[in-house]
C-alpha cells in the first residue's frame, strides 16, 4: 500500500510541475542513500539528466509567473506532466525508500499500468491546475499568477517529499488540495449569484 501512495503522490506532484519530483528523486538516488531507484529508471540520477532537469525546472518555475505565458506553457506541459508522472508513479512504486523497503512486491513486472496509472493521476491534477489558474488569472487580472504558482510549486515540492519519506500523509496533503478546490469554487458560485 505504501508503494502506491509513494507513486501516487509523486505523481500528483508532477501535474503541478514535472520537474520538481523528477528532480528530486534523481537528487536523492544520486547523493544519498534516501531513496534508491529500480534499475530501469536508474537514469534520473545520471549528472546530465539532473542538469536539464535543473534547467527546465528553472524555465518552468520563470515562465509559470507570468500572465499569458503560464497559458502557453500549460498548453506545452500538457504532454509533459502526464509523462513525467508516468514516470515517477513507475519509478516510486518501485523504488526503495525509508517507507518503501520491499518494492517488488508491487508492479515487478508491470512497468507499463504503473506508468499509465501515474500519467492518469498527472493529467488530472495538470487539468486542474489549468482550469483553476484560468479562473485566477482572469478575477484578478493576471496579478494573481505569481501567487498561486508559488504556491503549486510548494506543493509539489510538499507533496514530492512527503511520497518519499512518509507516503500516509500523502493521503492528507490531497484531502486538503480537495477542501481548497471546493471552497474556491464554492466562493466563485457566490460571487457569480450576487453578480447577477
Amino acid at each position: 500500500m505504501l508503494e502506491v501512495l509513494t507513486g501516487s503522490g509523486l505523481a500528483f506532484a508532477a501535474g503541478l510541475n514535472a520537474y520538481i519530483p523528477l528532480l528530486v528523486m534523481g537528487l536523492l538516488a544520486r547523493f544519498t542513500d534516501i531513496l534508491e531507484l529500480p534499475a530501469a529508471w536508474a537514469w534520473l540520477g545520471n549528472d546530465w539528466v539532473l542538469i536539464v532537469l535543473g534547467v527546465l525546472l528553472v524555465i518552468e518555475v520563470v515562465a509559470d509567473k507570468i500572465p499569458a505565458v503560464d497559458h502557453v506553457n500549460d498548453v506545452l506541459q500538457t504532454f509533459v506532466r502526464p509523462t513525467a508522472g508516468g514516470i515517477v508513479f513507475a519509478a516510486g512504486t518501485g523504488s526503495v525508500t525509508p517507507a518503501v523497503t520491499d518494492p517488488a512486491s508491487f508492479f515487478t513486472s508491470e512497468t507499463g499500468i504503473a506508468f499509465i496509472v501515474g500519467l492518469f493521476l498527472a493529467l488530472t491534477t495538470h487539468v486542474a491546475k489549468a482550469g483553476a489558474r484560468s479562473v485566477v488569472n482572469l478575477s484578478t487580472a493576471g496579478v494573481g499568477a505569481p501567487v498561486a504558482s508559488t504556491v503549486e510549486d510548494v506543493s509539489s515540492v510538499t507533496l514530492t517529499i512527503l511520497a518519499i519519506l512518509v507516503p500516509v500523509l500523502v493521503l492528507v496533503f490531497i484531502a486538503m488540495l480537495v477542501v481548497v478546490v471546493i471552497r474556491m469554487r464554492s466562493q466563485r458560485r457566490r460571487r457569480r449569484s450576487l453578480s447577477t
